[in-house]
């Protein structure tokens, strides 16, 4: 597994990030996560649609809220072909927890608990933390990344107007 540096840093201080680098225009690699039911669902499931992939630390934490909030909004303005996903190392039970409380349904919640399946595949998961770095994908119905975003400082939110242009783009382009 290849390690990355410089990428990614939490209050100052660099992180490492291990797992395959996803590059746009690179086919998105499949990975396994699990649902609130504890069901594993595949990212190849989602086969046909345009797909915003988000990686967040954990949901508990401020900025996630806020980020993850401020998706679920957006994620109702848009069509039925696209589809957000919010992907933490939270438990399940977390995350089921935190949209009840929330009031978060327009993007799905998913767990890397388990195996780091897709912050192995995404290259983002962070060696020192065994958290998923903050990141933004977004990869198109034929299952090619369009779109990504390493946000540098882990404690801050990503370019919301920047992802939104890029999944207008994106959705427009596809038949």
């Amino acid at each position: 597994m290849s390690e990355r540096t410089g990428l990614i840093r939490m209050k100052g201080n660099p992180l490492t990030l291990v797992g395959n680098e996803v590059r746009r225009g690179e086919r998105a690699p499949d990975f396994e996560v699990m649902n609130e039911k504890l069901e594993p669902v595949r990212f190849s499931s989602f086969q046909g649609k345009s797909v915003v992939i988000l990686s967040v630390p954990s949901v508990d934490t401020p900025v996630c809220d806020m980020e993850t909030r401020r998706f679920n909004q957006e994620a109702a303005k848009l069509g039925d072909d696209v589809v957000i996903l919010v992907i933490s190392m939270d438990l399940p039970f977390a995350q089921k927890r935190w949209c009840a409380a929330a009031d978060v349904a327009n993007v799905q919640l998913l767990s890397d608990h388990r195996d780091a399946s897709f912050g192995n595949s995404f290259g983002v998961l962070i060696k020192e933390l065994r958290l998923l770095a903050r990141t933004v994908f977004i990869v198109d119905r034929a299952g090619t990344v369009q779109y990504v975003q390493y946000v540098q400082e882990t404690t801050e939110e990503p370019d919301y107007n920047d992802v939104l242009k890029a999944i207008d783009s994106i959705a427009k382009e596809q038949p």
